[in-house]
C-alpha cells in the first residue's frame, strides 16, 4: 500500500538574509559591543557566528567569557544595539518577499519565521515594514534549547503553524540553516544572500533571491 505523499502546507522562513538584510545591523552591533565592553574581536568572528545563536559565539566564537550570567548580559546588550541600529537606519524587506508572502497566503498556505535571533528582534522589523500580517507566528531563539544545524527551531516553527515537518518547506541562507532544515526532513530552498547560490547545493533549490520563486515552483519540490 502506498504511504501518503508530503505536500507543501507550511513555510517556515529564517529571518536574517532570507526576509531582511540585517547583516550590517549585526555586525556593527558587535563592533559597538566590542567598543563598550573594552574587549577585541577577531578578524573572521562574523562570519564563523554567522547564522549562530549569541550564546555560542560569545562563548566560543569571540572567546569572551563562559559565565552563563555574563554571556546573557552581553547577548542582550548586543541585541539591544542592534534593535537600535535598526531603529535609527530604517531596513526595507528583500526583493521578491512581499510577493511571495503574498502568493502564499493567496494559496492559504500558512508562513511562520523560524529564527535563531530573538522574538523582540523580530516583532522589531516587523513593525517597521509591515510584514507582521504574512505571518501567523514566530519560532525563536526563546523557543529552542539547541541552534541550528540542529533542526528544533523548524520543529518548534511547524508545529507553531500545525503542519508536520515533511509538508513544510524552509527558506534559508545560511549553511547551517539548509543542514538544520534537511535534518528536519524539510524541503529547503537556499537563498543566496550570504554564500553564493552555486554553494548552496545541498538544498533542494538554490536561487539567487525570493524573486525566482513562486507557489508553482515550491509545489514542484514535492
Amino acid at each position: 500500500m502506498l504511504g501518503l505523499m508530503a505536500t507543501l502546507q507550511g513555510a517556515l522562513f529564517d529571518w536574517d538574509g532570507v526576509i531582511i538584510d540585517s547583516s550590517r545591523a549585526h555586525e556593527l552591533s558587535w563592533d559597538r559591543l566590542a567598543e563598550e565592553e573594552g574587549r577585541t574581536l577577531p578578524p573572521d568572528h562574523f562570519v564563523k557566528g554567522f547564522g549562530r545563536k549569541n550564546t555560542v559565539i560569545i562563548p566560543e566564537i569571540l572567546a569572551w567569557t563562559t559565565d552563563p550570567a555574563e554571556i546573557k548580559r552581553l547577548d542582550d546588550r548586543k541585541e539591544a544595539l542592534y534593535r537600535d541600529i535598526v531603529r535609527e537606519d530604517g531596513i526595507e524587506p528583500l526583493p521578491g518577499v512581499r510577493e511571495l508572502l503574498a502568493g502564499l497566503r493567496e494559496a492559504g498556505i500558512p508562513c511562520c519565521v523560524g529564527t535563531s535571533t530573538s522574538r523582540e528582534n523580530v516583532e522589531t522589523i516587523m513593525e517597521i515594514t509591515g510584514l507582521s500580517e504574512y505571518f501567523a507566528d514566530i519560532a525563536s531563539a526563546e523557543d529552542v534549547s539547541h541552534g541550528k544545524p540542529d533542526p528544533e527551531v523548524f520543529v518548534k516553527a511547524a508545529g507553531k503553524i500545525h503542519r508536520a515537518p515533511e509538508d513544510c518547506v524552509v527558506f534559508e541562507d545560511a549553511l547551517h540553516g539548509i543542514e538544520a532544515g534537511l535534518a528536519g526532513g524539510m524541503r529547503v530552498v537556499g537563498v543566496g544572500t550570504t554564500h553564493p547560490y552555486e554553494e548552496l547545493t545541498m538544498a533542494h533549490l538554490a536561487v539567487h533571491r525570493l524573486t525566482d520563486v513562486n507557489v508553482a515552483r515550491l509545489r514542484a519540490l514535492f
